[in-house]
Formats: C-alpha cells, structure tokens, sequence
C-alpha cells in the first residue's frame, strides 16, 4: 500500500523557522503528517527563495522528516520573489527522476514554482499549485490558459504510465465542494470556467480520488478562508485540494480523506492511499 500527502502550507518558511500563533499550529500540523509515515509528501507555496531551502530549512525540514529526499521547485525572476513555489519529499529507498514541466503557460506561470514531477518505476507523481484567478477575476484568462496546457500535459504522462497528480488545484469542481455555492459563482476558485477547466481534466481520463469513494458526501472541505475568523469553526469551507489518479487505477484506491489540521485556517492536508 503506498501511502500519500498534500497540502498548502502557505509558507514553509514562517511554518519552520517563525514562533507565531499560527506557525505552532504550522508545526502541530507538520508533526501530525509525520506520524502518518507517508511515502511521499507534497508541499505547495512553500514561498522559498529563488535558491531554494536554507541550510537552517534542510536542517528543521530534516527534524520533521528523517529519512526523505526531497526536490523543490522556488519562484524565479522574471515572476516574483517568495511566491508560490512547490516541493515533494519522498521516502530514501524510492528511486525518482525530478522533472520541472515547462507548460508554456503565460505571464509568469511557468516561473513561479508551481509544478514540480517525480517519475517512478511504474507511475508519474505530480504536484501542482495552481494559479489563483484573483482578486477581480484579473488573472481568469490566464488561468484558464494554464488549465488547458496542465491537462494537456497530465494526458501525455499518461500515455507513458499512470499518473497521481495533487495539490492545490484553486478550484471548487461542483457545488457540494462549497459550503456557498449560490454566491460565489463570480468568485475565483468557482467560476464556470475554473470549473470546465477541471471537467476537461477529467475528462482527459482521470479520477477525482475523494468523490471515487466517498460519493456527492456534502460539507467536506480542504480550505477556509483566513479572512473570516469563524469560516472553520462554522465550516464554510471549499474542497479545492485534490488528489486525481489515472482511471487505469481507480480501483486501486483504498482511501482519500482530509486529515485534520485542528484550529489552523486555510487549508488542511489531504491523504492518498492506493495499491500500486
């Protein structure tokens, strides 16, 4: 049984090295993941700088983590500095080629760290953090640009071998993925065309690991906003963190849930396990 993990950790910086309210509850979550012993852990916004983690990050990263490589993928010019970035540990003994995908994808997408691959002996691992529409829906076209060249690029993974890709797809898929769907259909992450765009990636053969076994289950979600102070504790939630696996595969899913992140906001990680 391999056993996986993603999830946003919306700084692995301030989560490592801050002494914060929130970056306790960063570290409480980072020892949780821990525990589960997982094969592979991904990371999304890990907010690095361009050359990477510190000496100081390998060393707390390693005090969480022993026994993992791991590959990393910052935000380079001519994209901002600390932004997004992605990063995937795996488990010393597993043997992995890093690939950093060049989409083609406009702006500056293709620099900002948002994707990062491992491939395996019989199957492609894929960490993505997708690209938010923003404020205003300024970014929606390119959004919707990057949508199309990710699932293009998922498909012919897939035609070399099965494909598990996760992350942070900034995307509401239906409206049980929301607590609020009635009023949110002009924001980002649940737009009509965030939502095609994730139907077309489905479409391309591929599984939602989450809705394969827990069926149209209402009010679970993997994001509340840090905004509103109360949105975990009366979950008014998004479900917009996902695991999606190659349809060959499917029916080799034992599980796909959330684990708990506790008080923390914002998103909480979400588990894979599956027979390979």
């Amino acid at each position: 049984m391999a056993k996986f993990i993603s999830w946003n950790i919306d700084s692995l910086n301030a989560a490592l090295t801050s002494t914060s309210a929130r970056a306790v509850m960063s570290q409480d979550v980072l020892r949780k993941i821990a525990a589960y012993d997982a094969d592979i852990i991904a990371i999304q916004e890990t907010k690095l700088p361009a050359e990477g983690p510190s000496a100081t990050h390998v060393e707390l990263l390693k005090s969480y983590f022993t026994g993992y490589h791991f590959e990393w993928v910052s935000s380079v010019p001519p994209a901002k500095k600390g932004y997004a970035g992605t990063m995937i540990l795996y488990k010393e003994g597993l043997k992995a080629e890093k690939i950093v995908p060049k989409l083609g994808a406009p702006d500056t997408m293709d620099d900002e760290g948002r994707l990062i691959a491992l491939e395996f002996d019989n199957f492609y691992f894929v960490n993505v953090y997708t690209p938010n529409s923003g404020d205003g829906l300024k970014r929606l076209k390119e959004r919707q640009l990057w949508d199309s060249l990710y699932a293009d690029y998922l498909s012919s993974l897939d035609q070399k071998k099965a494909v598990i890709a996760c992350g942070d797809f900034n995307v509401a898929h239906k409206e049980i993925d929301l607590a609020n769907p009635a009023s949110n259909h002009f924001s980002a992450g649940f737009t009509d065309e965030e939502r095609e765009g994730f139907t077309n990636l489905l479409a391309k053969g591929f599984t939602d690991s989450f809705r394969f076994i827990h069926g149209d289950v209402k009010d679970i979600y993997s994001w509340w906003g840090q905004r509103i102070k109360t949105s975990k504790i009366n979950n008014s939630g998004w479900r917009i963190d996902y695991f999606i696996v190659s349809d060959r595969i499917k029916d080799k899913i034992q599980k796909s849930e959330m684990i708990d992140s506790g008080p923390r906001q914002d998103h909480t990680p979400i588990l894979l396990e599956i027979e390979l």
